[in-house]
């Protein structure tokens, strides 16, 4: 099979780009932390989503303004070689790659439990042929991947939607929502909080891929912007709802510790059994797997490209134009981690890198838009910056000081 070095194929529009964010974004999140979360912060969850959700919604900000001026392949990497010089680019870059690695582990251990409710396999050979298949679909080319994104989008936002919609009675009752999104009076309440927001910020990984595809996007200063923003939009309502309606149910405990939370939780809506939402977030996975082995292996792709990692990790296939030796890369590490770790300490750890990749991306903002040279948007944007830097560093170090003081 000859190679090439060529250049990525620009096929994909604002809807298509809005599927692929959403996709990305929701998926194992929800699916799978939800119980994660609630046993952490009990009914308090769902201002865990919504204080993960104010963080994310400021660094998305950040990366629209960033992504608007320089729509490229490894944007945050590109960002902050342009903000803060090629060592902390590197680091960065290579932060994210970690970042879709280890969270594409998280959703193929989450595959895994979900359709361990479906069918009798081992989890091993669950996990190592979904991320075969998705690593041959992500082979053959951006807009198979899309479009394949597209159509599982669709199924588990129904999916969601079906769950609001049976939930719909609980979110009437406005002690609900005082009981799951009034701030408590307890500061001692706080820290689970805190810790539980760190997890949830697993859910909203995925927006800032979008700008991973500017390459391969038509009219890429516009559409990647508005795709960032609406994808955050749609992601933070929905998680809102969906969180609680969860902590509403007649039996919250037991959707907290069920290992396919929102299936029990629909089992427990509609006095039914949650086969069919069990279904549905198994396709969820799927989704969230491709998009995330498609993201890494085109942040790989860019960094050679920048010089930022070896060139021969940026060949192209000549007929594919698709990264097939970083896609091949990318999936043997996925399968590694999801055999070897856990799934709730590898959303943590998934949290916490994408919190310093975050904190870096807004710093760079600020920095660029600091100079005189800088385009407008930036530099009147450029305070958004440090606010984004401050929240997201705010959040792990908060986080850090929980750990330190469990540990003591």
């Amino acid at each position: 099979m000859s190679e090439q070095q060529t250049t990525l194929k620009r096929t994909l529009n604002l809807p298509m780009l809005i599927f692929y964010g959403v996709g990305v974004t929701i998926g194992a999140g929800i699916f799978a932390l939800i119980g994660e979360a609630m046993l952490i912060a009990g009914n308090k969850a769902p201002i865990g989503f919504v204080v993960a959700g104010i963080i994310a919604a400021a660094t998305g900000l950040s990366y629209a303004k960033l992504a608007a001026v320089y729509p490229r392949a490894a944007g945050e990497a590109v960002f902050v070689n342009i903000g803060m010089g090629p060592n902390w680019a590197r680091l960065v870059g290579i932060g994210v790659t970690i970042t879709a690695i280890v969270s594409s582990a998280v959703i193929a251990l989450s595959f895994a439990g979900y359709l361990g409710q479906l069918i009798t396999i081992p989890a091993p050979i669950l996990v190592l042929a979904i991320l075969v298949t998705m690593a041959t679909i992500a082979c053959l080319g951006v807009t198979h991947s899309v479009i394949f994104a597209a159509i599982v989008t669709t199924i588990e936002l129904g999916a969601l939607i079906v769950i609001v919609w049976f939930g719909a009675e609980h979110l009437t009752v406005p002690a609900n929502w005082v009981n799951g999104l009034a701030p408590p009076t307890d500061f001692s309440l706080w820290p689970a909080i805190f810790s539980a927001s760190l997890l949830a910020f697993f859910a909203f990984v995925g927006f800032e891929d979008i700008e991973n595809m500017a390459e391969e996007t038509i009219d890429p200063h516009i559409n990647v912007p508005r795709a960032i923003i609406g994808t955050l939009i749609i992601t933070v309502l929905i998680y809102a709802l969906v969180a609680l309606v969860a902590v509403s149910a007649p039996n919250p405990d037991a959707v907290a510790n069920s290992e396919a939370p929102l299936a029990t939780l629909f089992a427990q809506l509609t006095g039914g059994n949650g086969d069919l939402i069990a279904a549905a977030a198994t396709i969820a996975m799927v989704n969230g797997i491709l998009v995330q082995i498609v993201m890494a292996s085109r942040v790989m792709f860019g960094m050679g490209k920048e010089g930022l990692l070896p060139k021969a990790i940026s060949k192209l296939h000549p007929t594919r134009q698709t990264p097939i030796r970083a896609t091949i890369l990318v999936t043997v590490l996925i399968a590694i981690l999801a055999l070897i770790f856990p799934l709730g300490g590898l959303a943590r750890t998934t949290s916490a890198v994408i919190l310093v990749v975050f904190t870096l991306v807004n710093f760079s903002l600020w920095r660029i838009g600091s100079r005189k040279d800088a385009a407008p948007s930036l530099q009147r944007w450029k305070l958004l910056g440090l606010v984004g830097a401050f929240l997201s560093a705010g959040l792990l170090a908060i986080e850090m000081i929980n750990q330190l003081s469990n540990w003591t």
